[in-house]
């Protein structure tokens, strides 16, 4: 084996002498090398010397056979991406991906930039091997106007060099700007949130009331004192989760004869509305007041289906009523911790609890919705319910004064949002709202990504058909004039418009862009530090998830897209801003504690459960018993979601050209956000959807 240079210096100090050592090969095909003494045979060799055919052989062969290998390498990965897109696209069914025919606006702009950052970047590729990499020159006009120009393809790039210092680069620094200013003022609202809720720890505040303010002493036992509740349960093919949401709200600890339950069914599956009126039966028979009531025609979704409830004649004898989408379940002291807070207090409207999620750890999805939600209830709500006594309703696990709803206008069918609407509507009468922190409410979040984004695209669209609706109606309202500036400025466009607007727009367009214009590139602070620090107040009133910082900051860029398109549908009526499609759920929520309280006291009382059941009542619960013993085949396919895909591919574009120009902290951004879109596009984060 042939000696190593790179120790020459160890030998330099040691003087030895020896007698010369002639070294001859057995093989004539190599040289014969001479070494007058030990510390010659560690001198470099004179590059004069001349080489033997075989060994320049050898040498190229060797190199040739590393560059083969990288490329196998290459090719490798590549075709097992190819492939593994393949399989996906092979499974995946019709109705599964977007429906490209309604939103095609966004994808086709995506789809514009990666043709178009492709091409750059061949065109750069081109020019980097030809030595004509000249990035972010300060003296570019003066070099460009100097310059020999050596062929027509020179000649070009020096006039797209000249083309994007002097027409692209100013309207996208100038973008950027507003963006960034944009970004800054969001990041400040941030940070008035927390010092906030910060404040309000250290002082201890919260809403009180007395122990029992409905006791009556005169009389014991009695429920006089307690008013009149309706719980209403809106719900639409809830298979899953039916079961234990009507359990958990049939053992609400409140007077019977003050009490009444509401299963508000939109279900358009006969064999559902079986199981359900079934189950409403078996609690009916246990002398719980409950009514099972189905819509023939089911228009204005939930909206609707909660307008046509409170129309019954009988509602007029309930002061409040509470509202429980189908997979909550409350405590059973729920009421007794809520209700008392409009005692003595008129101008009250609502009374909020918050969310509690059984299923935050059941993957990376349902971690990182656990860190954005309790964000939202432990900052947002509570910094608003405590200073400003307004905050939207967040539709289910809160208690409204009938006589709030009805002076609101009721129940709109306008939006997809109607729980944010009869809020701004109650707020803009006067009514004030109390946010319960300590008051939890279990529920799920969507285990899938397909059902995540289609809940946040009602989320995210339905405040812009809301703004755009109610506009006029904030601004000639009675309320004051810091009220109105709330609703308007951060409310509605810092919160719900800026916030998607400038994250889809900084991160996913003008980041990529400005790789190839290298001449408006944006500032270290700005895609590092800001983003950090932001996340990091996200994820205080979370702190077990802290380990899942990076991907919640790479995963709410990737969300970005979702929620920009659906913010754009939203405030211009595009595409699908008024669709409303059920959000599915596991049915893993406290499943196994409701169910088997219920199994107690159905053993402890088999007789009462049945007495007064007819014939027909006792078969369809029989039939029912059975269909449920019935094994129910589940087929999981693979969704493909085409714009962040496309996206995808446009930052992984804009890293390979961000890699030439040796940005180190853009390169990994562009790298490790594109590669999140990827894994997101192909449906890698989450569960299947059933």
């Amino acid at each position: 084996m042939a000696p190593r240079f790179d120790f020459s210096d160890l030998w330099v100090k040691e003087t030895r002498r020896g007698t010369p050592v002639v070294v001859k090969m057995e093989n004539p095909n190599y040289s014969i090398v001479e070494v007058e003494e030990p510390d010659s045979a560690f001198q470099p060799m004179e590059k004069s010397r001349g080489k033997n055919a075989k060994q320049v052989t050898w040498v190229l062969l060797l190199k040739a056979h590393k560059a083969v290998g990288c490329l196998t390498w290459l090719a490798t990965v590549f075709w097992s991406l190819l492939g593994s897109v393949k399989r996906r696209l092979s499974f995946t069914h019709p109705l599964g991906s977007e429906r490209l025919g309604r939103d095609r606006w966004l994808f086709s702009a995506i789809k514009l930039f990666l043709a178009t950052s492709l091409a750059i970047l061949g065109f750069e590729l081109v020019a980097y091997y030809r030595g004509w990499h000249y990035f972010k020159n300060p003296n570019l006009h003066i070099l460009t106007s100097k310059l020999e120009i050596q062929s027509l393809f020179h000649l070009l790039y020096v006039g797209w060099l000249s083309l994007r210092a002097d027409y692209i680069a100013p309207p996208i620094k100038a973008l950027s700007k507003f963006c960034i200013v944009l970004f800054l003022v969001q990041s400040v609202d941030r940070l008035i949130l927390c010092l906030g809720c910060f404040w309000i720890k250290f002082k201890k505040i919260k809403p009180r009331i007395d122990d029992d303010p409905f006791r009556n002493d005169d009389v014991e036992g009695s429920g006089s004192e307690y008013p009149m509740v309706l719980v209403q349960i809106p719900m639409c093919n809830e298979r899953e989760v039916y079961e234990q949401s009507i359990s958990a709200v049939c053992q609400l600890d409140w007077p019977k004869d003050r009490l009444l339950i509401q299963v508000l069914d939109d279900s358009d599956d006969e064999s559902i509305q079986q199981l359900i009126r079934a189950e409403v039966t078996k609690w009916s028979q246990k002398g719980v007041n409950i009514i099972y009531r189905h819509r023939l025609v089911r228009t204005g979704y939930k909206a609707g289906n909660l307008k046509s409830a409170m129309s019954c004649d009988y509602v007029e004898a309930y002061e409040f009523v509470a509202i429980f989408d189908a997979d909550f379940q409350p405590n059973s002291d729920f009421l007794k911790l809520t209700v008392p807070h409009f005692k003595e207090k008129p101008e009250l409207g609502l009374v909020q609890a918050r969310w509690a999620f059984v299923n935050k750890d059941e993957n990376l999805l349902t971690r990182l919705q656990n860190i954005n939600l309790c964000f939202h209830f432990e900052v947002e709500q509570q910094v608003n319910g405590v200073f400003l006594n307004f905050f939207g309703f967040n539709g289910t696990a809160g208690v409204w004064r009938i006589k709030a709803l009805e002076e609101s206008g009721g129940w709109l069918e306008r939006t997809t949002v109607e729980d944010m609407d009869i809020a701004v509507r109650a707020h803009l009468h006067g009514w004030k709202f109390i946010y319960l922190n300590d008051v939890k409410v279990l529920c799920e979040v969507p285990e899938s990504y397909e059902a995540y984004k289609k809940q946040q695209h009602r989320w995210h669209s339905g405040p812009m058909q809301l703004f755009r609706l109610c506009l006029r109606s904030i601004l000639t309202s009675k309320i004051a004039m810091w009220k109105k500036a709330n609703l308007i400025l951060l409310f509605f466009l810092l919160r719900k418009l800026i916030l998607p607007f400038y994250s889809f727009t900084l991160f996913c367009v003008i980041l990529p862009i400005t790789m190839f214009v290298p001449e408006a590139e944006l500032p270290v602070w700005v895609i590092c530090y800001v983003p950090i620090f932001m996340s990091l107040l996200n994820i205080l009133p979370a702190p077990k998830s802290f380990p899942f910082i990076v991907p919640y900051l790479l995963f709410e860029n990737t969300m970005s897209v979702t929620k920009f398109n659906a913010m754009v549908s939203g405030l211009f009526q595009l595409g699908s801003s008024y669709e409303w499609i059920v959000t599915k759920k596991a049915g893993r929520s406290s499943e196994s504690d409701l169910l088997g309280l219920t199994d107690i006291e159905s053993k402890k009382m088999p007789n009462q459960i049945l007495r007064g059941v007819s014939d027909s009542e006792l078969l369809e619960i029989s039939q029912v018993e059975e269909q449920k013993k019935q094994p129910v085949s589940v087929k999981k396919t693979n969704k493909i979601f085409h714009k962040e895909l496309a996206l995808a591919f446009l930052l992984l574009t804009a890293a390979v050209r961000s890699l030439l120009a040796s940005q180190g902290v853009h390169f990994y951004f562009l790298l490790f956000q594109g590669l999140t879109f990827l894994l997101v596009g192909l449906d890698l984060i989450g569960e299947q959807m059933r």
